[in-house]
């Protein structure tokens, strides 16, 4: 049976998304083998069996554990007694701090997404659905009881939003002129301002 974690405690299941991730990023999903996943995890190929069914169920759980932390914090913010503005905001800024705080995975998977079999492709669809779902429920609760200008449909809102978000793998550079925490407070203060009555 395959060990659940090596010398310093790190599980291996993280140990080869986080081989991976890095892989995937540097030299593409296609062009990174089996092999070099295993190696740079330091387990063997039996171990990836073990854990995933193959390379492409690695990618699938790059992208969904992100989406996955994002839908949680989503559902936090949505489910909470603050004022409609400040939940909406809050999960502005959250869906842009983690993307960032996930770059390369949000890179890998826009790359890639593509090489996903359509059953996986379908899946991971209508799991972004979901959170898309939910994010548009907070803008049409505002555009419901007046705290939000209902001029623009909810739908075009929160793809505006988004489109900014599925992006950020393309300029984003930590260590440049603003954090991840400014660019996320710079977009959701976008967004509620077009969303202004």
């Amino acid at each position: 049976m395959a060990r659940t974690t090596d010398g310093d405690g790190t599980p291996v299941p993280q140990r080869l998304l986080a081989a991976a991730t890095r892989l995937f990023a540097e030299r593409g999903y296609d062009r990174t083998s089996v092999q070099e996943i295993v190696e740079a995890a330091g387990v063997t190929k039996g171990a990836l069996y073990h854990y995933f069914g193959s390379k492409e169920d690695l990618l699938h759980e790059v992208y969904a554990r992100v989406l996955r932390l994002q839908q949680d914090r989503l559902d936090a913010f949505a489910d909470s007694d603050a004022p409609i503005e400040q939940r909406l905001r809050a999960a502005a800024a959250d869906v842009v701090v983690t993307t960032i705080d996930n770059l390369d995975d949000a890179a890998i998977f826009f790359r890639s997404m593509h090489q996903l079999s359509p059953e996986k492709l379908k899946q991971v669809r209508a799991e972004r659905r979901r959170y898309h779902e939910r994010f548009r429920a907070l803008v049409e609760e505002g555009q419901r009881t007046g705290v939000f200008s209902a001029a623009t449909p909810a739908d075009l809102v929160v793809d505006y939003h988004f489109g900014s978000v599925h992006h950020l793998s393309t300029w984003y550079r930590p260590g440049g002129s603003l954090t991840g925490q400014q660019v996320a407070d710079h977009l959701a203060d976008l967004l509620l301002r077009a969303l202004r009555p």
